[in-house]
């Protein structure tokens, strides 16, 4: 029996290594057995005794074993080391036998029925003591494997060298090696149980990676990172968001800004050059990519492979804490990209992991997002979610992220998300409701908004799905707010008309009230929208020059003013006139010609008039904020609205989507008396022909208009957008 165990050690198949290696009692004596297939001689050294003991080679590819009796002190618990020749030089080792599994029995309980929301700090790599010996302690969950090795520099990569020991039937594996340390490159290789097949793979909980294209992680230890963001921290717990102004920055780290030689900014030099950039600008937050690890530039980081990492690409996990705390001290909230529903076929990652579909599905019909050829994560499997769920923890509680904006939710929603018929499998009622990712959503949600006060979860969801943000007790998925993509394609596609033909398609800026208050609606002018042919945002704007410059103005001047929480990616506000591109730093130069820098200060305009004015936030998300003064002319593409406040206070909104001034144009008004322009993006300050209605107040008369008992007389500017309030 032991020679056939042996022999499974040596063809690198032994599930239980603990039962062959290490120090064991046989019968009235012990055996300490060492596999070290490149030692010329292995010698132990026993604790409180200075002898050495060699151990005898039993077997030519590297089994050593010493038998005999043992003294008092230096039975186990006592350490004892190993004194091993290997590549002409003798060192000292601890045997990493001698500390058999410590499995946590509660935390494996949580994890393998789905509710362990910290399995970071069970799986992955740790460096701790036992016994007072340093080292690290490794950990996977591999349960159809038939043996799992830690692989690395410190042993030629050889998975003969640290096969790992189960923890029962929990499908995870321990291995705790002294002498490693923060900074060691590490891989797992796996053996599947029935094919035999051997693959190696990277840590699915590891924190950290060596820079792409490698693909081997790094170990780190606790983060003694000391965060000055307490004060922040606190006044989140407290934040009133839903009444709250809310303009987001969307960035892609990799391509903002670059050095002169094509060189990424790192994470703190981003912190000097972005945060003062995005404060100037006066958005609120920064949302941020994904910054999770990922072998491919050009999938933007949405289809990562490090789920707990951040990409090395901008530096260390304590750089990315820098960046973020910097933002919190400087006033800024910070969101990051998150992608749950699927995840990259690369073989070195989450993909067929221990040989089975273990984190995907199996079914063809169940396994694949035909978008993005990747792989969709099995909802329904316990471990899974504990993955995903402590992912999310992971980000908000190791990097005090504000919120995460959840990608791609109506391919986790639908059965039949870009499939045709019989290339989807019906849930067990027969319908196209993925029900696992539902109930995965919202276990995510409500774990979110209980231990994190504050935090956002923001869905990026293109379909009707009711109740995306409401309540999961109501039945809602939970999340805090939608992207309303039916309202950005919906006016963009009315922009890119001629103001000849807008007239024609003057429901494309009506129909959105119809459903603007059924979800808490975040209006995004993404970077979706400016990649793939889509055309940048200005390249979209109809007309010469001076139109499309105005066009654009208007564009965002509506985004600003209509009901919803505001994003804006990057770029748009210096009126990039090519698409993004991932592979390159943004068109600063541009911002020295006089259009572009024009538009830049309209931007920052419409954001401080958007934090400073509370009709025009506080009430983003109910009905009662906004009132339509005329949605019906559309002969003249004229629309105007009211924005209300809770106190009562209000703004006055009219926009001209032709390049027809319109004079005299009289509009409805809530009461009589002075009011005054705030802005005006047909202002020669922001480029435009400075045609409007100030500097000086407007008197509003008693004359009923509009189903209003007052009325004002105004000018409308071409292309352009005017907002009022009373003076």
């Amino acid at each position: 029996m032991v020679e056939a165990a042996l022999r499974s050690l040596l063809e690198s198949r032994e599930h239980d290594p603990f039962h062959l290696l290490g120090l064991h009692r046989d019968g009235a004596s012990w055996f300490l057995r060492v596999f070290r297939p490149y030692a010329r001689s292995v010698a132990v050294a026993w604790a409180d005794r200075a002898e050495l003991q060699a151990l005898q080679r039993i077997h030519d590819k590297g089994i050593f074993e010493w038998r005999g009796e043992l003294p008092a002190a230096a039975q186990p618990p006592a350490s004892y080391q190993l004194v091993v020749e290997e590549d002409g030089a003798s060192r000292h080792l601890h045997d990493p036998y001698a500390f058999p599994p410590e499995p946590p029995a509660d935390d494996l309980y949580l994890f393998n029925e789905g509710r362990n929301f910290q399995a970071y700090r069970l799986l992955g790599a740790r460096p701790e003591s036992r016994r007072g010996v340093a080292g690290v302690r490794f950990r996977v969950w591999a349960p159809n494997a038939g043996r799992v090795s830690v692989v690395g520099d410190f042993n030629r990569w050889d998975g003969r060298v640290h096969p790992m020991g189960t923890l029962g039937a929990s499908g995870v594996w321990e291995l705790f090696i002294p002498g490693l340390g923060a900074g060691t490159l590490y891989k797992f290789e796996l053996r599947n149980r029935q094919s035999g097949s051997i693959a190696v793979k990277a840590d699915p909980y590891a924190r950290c990676f060596e820079p792409r294209p490698a693909t081997a992680a790094r170990v780190t230890g606790h983060s003694d990172y000391a965060w000055g963001d307490a004060a922040w921290q606190e006044r989140r717990a407290r934040w009133d968001w839903q009444h709250a102004p809310l303009s987001i920055y969307e960035i892609h780290a990799g391509s903002w800004m670059r050095h002169p030689d094509g060189r990424f900014y790192t994470y703190r030099e981003l912190a000097a050059r972005l945060i003062p950039y995005v404060r100037d600008l006066a958005y609120t937050h920064i949302e941020f990519m994904p910054l999770m690890e990922h072998p491919l530039d050009e999938s933007w980081g949405y289809q990562s492979t490090g789920h707990f990492a951040p990409t090395s690409r901008f530096g260390t996990p304590d750089d990315l804490r820098y960046l973020i705390d910097a933002c919190h001290q400087a006033g800024l909230g910070v969101i990051l990209d998150w992608v749950p529903g699927h995840f990259p076929s690369d073989a070195f990652a989450l993909a067929h992991f221990d040989g089975t579909a273990l984190y995907e599905h199996e079914d063809p019909r169940l396994k694949w997002q035909p978008d993005w050829g990747t792989h969709v994560f099995n909802f329904g499997r316990n471990e899974v979610k504990s993955f995903l769920l402590s992912s999310a923890h992971y980000w908000l509680e190791e990097f005090h992220a504000d919120g995460l904006r959840v990608d791609a939710v109506a391919s986790m929603l639908y059965l039949d998300y870009s499939r045709k018929a019989g290339e989807w499998l019906p849930n067990r009622h027969g319908g196209r409701e993925n029900l696992e990712a539902i109930q995965f959503l919202q276990e995510l949600n409500t774990m979110v908004h209980h231990d994190f006060p504050g935090a956002l979860t923001i869905a990026e969801e293109s379909t009707a799905w009711p109740m995306v943000s409401r309540p999961v007790h109501l039945g809602g998925l939970g999340f805090s707010m939608k992207w309303n993509m039916g309202w950005m394609h919906d006016t963009l596609e009315y922009m890119e008309n001629d103001p000849v033909h807008r007239r024609y398609h003057h429901e494309r800026l009506t129909f959105g009230q119809l459903y603007a208050y059924t979800e808490n609606f975040v209006l995004p002018l993404s970077h979706d929208e400016v990649v793939h042919g889509k055309r940048s945002l200005l390249d979209k704007m109809p007309g010469d020059r001076w139109q499309r410059f105005a066009n654009l103005r208007l564009l965002f001047a509506y985004q600003m003013s209509m009901p919803g929480k505001k994003l804006d990616f990057m770029g748009g506000e210096i009126a990039q006139p090519h698409e993004w591109r991932s592979s390159e730093e943004l068109p600063w130069a541009l911002l020295a010609q006089p259009a572009h820098a024009n538009l830049q200060a309209l931007l920052r305009d419409l954001n401080r008039l958007y934090v400073a004015l509370p009709a025009l936030h506080d009430l983003d998300f109910s009905a009662q904020g906004f009132g339509w003064i005329d949605c019906h002319d559309n002969e003249q593409s004229v629309i105007s609205w009211l924005r209300f406040a809770r106190d009562g206070s209000f703004a006055v909104v009219v926009f001209n989507f032709t390049p027809v001034p319109r004079h005299d144009y009289r509009i409805g008004v809530p009461r009589a008396g002075a009011y005054r322009e705030l802005l005006n993006t047909d202002s020669e300050y922001y480029g435009g022909s400075n045609l409007g209605n100030g500097p000086g107040a407007m008197q509003a008369s008693t004359q009923p208009w509009m189903n209003l008992p007052a009325s004002l007389t105004l000018t409308l500017p071409p292309l352009a957008g005017i907002i009022l309030a009373p003076a």
